[in-house]
């Protein structure tokens, strides 16, 4: 099982936005269930279960993980094909957002966008290397930091800024034979906290 995998196909979006189906693919991702196993734990009857199941895996959200034997009848154990899924753009493609359109980088909307073409494009690129059984070579940083005051994070993103784009001029090799582009994002925003009145004033200052 995945840890984590894309869904790039409209059609398989829709189905794990079902809200039940949504729960058997929560339910599977513990571990391998039968449909009669899953009917208990969701209040649904077997048959019901069954045919949510068939859509699933028709879809690639569930895949066979073994068969037992009850009494007469062969159970199908299934099981979530990856611990949790995230919906590409791509499966609304023609309203998926084009940061491209505009550029501002104070706007959280712009940001947005951004975050929405990383998830497309790392969500194809795992698709292809995954087809073409390659490793991908990807990095992320991921930190938090706590600024005393408005105007020391206005520092912060002027040498982030200039430290960031200094090290892009220095290894960027445009002419080289044989080189591979790469794209560069980084992010600064606030932390998202529980729903508070604070938090909520923390957030519009």
């Amino acid at each position: 099982m995945l840890d984590v995998t894309v869904i790039e196909d409209p059609a398989a979006a829709a189905v794990s936005l079902d809200p039940i189906r949504s729960r058997l693919l929560a339910e599977l991702a513990v571990g391998p269930a039968s449909a009669a196993m899953l009917a208990g734990k969701v209040g649904l009857p077997r048959q019901k279960v069954n045919y949510h199941l068939k859509a699933l895996e028709r879809h690639g959200l569930v895949e066979l993980a073994g068969e037992r034997r009850k009494g007469n009848v062969t159970e199908r154990l299934m099981r979530a094909t990856a611990a949790s899924y995230v919906i590409s753009p791509l499966a609304l493609a023609s309203v998926q957002p084009d940061p491209d359109r505009f550029r501002d980088q104070l706007s959280a909307r712009w940001l947005l966008a951004l975050g929405a073409r990383l998830v497309r494009d790392v969500g194809s690129l795992i698709t292809g290397a995954t087809k073409a059984r390659k490793r991908l070579a990807t990095y992320a940083l991921d930190g938090e930091v706590r600024f005393a005051t408005a105007a020391d994070r206005a520092a912060f993103i002027e040498e982030l800024t200039a430290g960031v784009s200094g090290l892009i001029r220095k290894y960027d090799a445009a002419g080289a034979e044989g080189g591979r582009d790469h794209r560069i994002v980084l992010a600064v925003h606030p932390t998202v906290k529980p729903e508070t009145p604070s938090a909520v004033a923390e957030l519009t200052e």
